[in-house]
């Protein structure tokens, strides 16, 4: 439904370090810098998995802050993401588990992007029986 979309952040250098480490396990990285001719000099970058579809751009950090869920193909890329957001300097704001108030086989992990939006990575396929 949504093609693309993205967010100001506050600092890119810390952002890009965030979110290469973060969404890495999730087969997701930077694909595209738009040339600053483009852009008036600000900085700005697509990420994703063929195509950019999540940009960052320098600005003002969000506010309020925003929620971006990235699907995971598996709950260990959720637990991956988590740890990876972590060691990058994200905070946590829910461990990788299921989330059954959401559906029976919604597992997913939330952390904190630099500049507080609510980053998470989500599996929806349930495991074998």
């Amino acid at each position: 439904m949504i093609d693309h979309s993205g967010l100001s952040v506050s600092d890119m250098d810390k952002a890009l370090s965030f979110y290469d480490a973060a969404l890495a396990p999730l087969a997701i990285k930077m694909i595209y810098e738009v040339p600053p001719e483009f852009t008036g000099g600000e900085r700005v970058v697509g990420y994703g998995r063929e195509r950019p579809q999540f940009w960052l751009h320098q600005g003002e950090k969000q506010v309020p802050p925003v929620h971006f869920a990235f699907t995971a193909e598996n709950r260990a890329q959720v637990d991956a993401f988590h740890a990876a957001g972590l060691s990058a300097g994200g905070t946590d704001n829910g461990a990788p588990g299921l989330r059954a108030h959401y559906h029976p086989d919604y597992y997913g992990a939330f952390v904190r992007d630099p500049d507080g939006n609510n980053i998470e990575a989500v599996c929806h396929t349930p495991v074998p029986a």
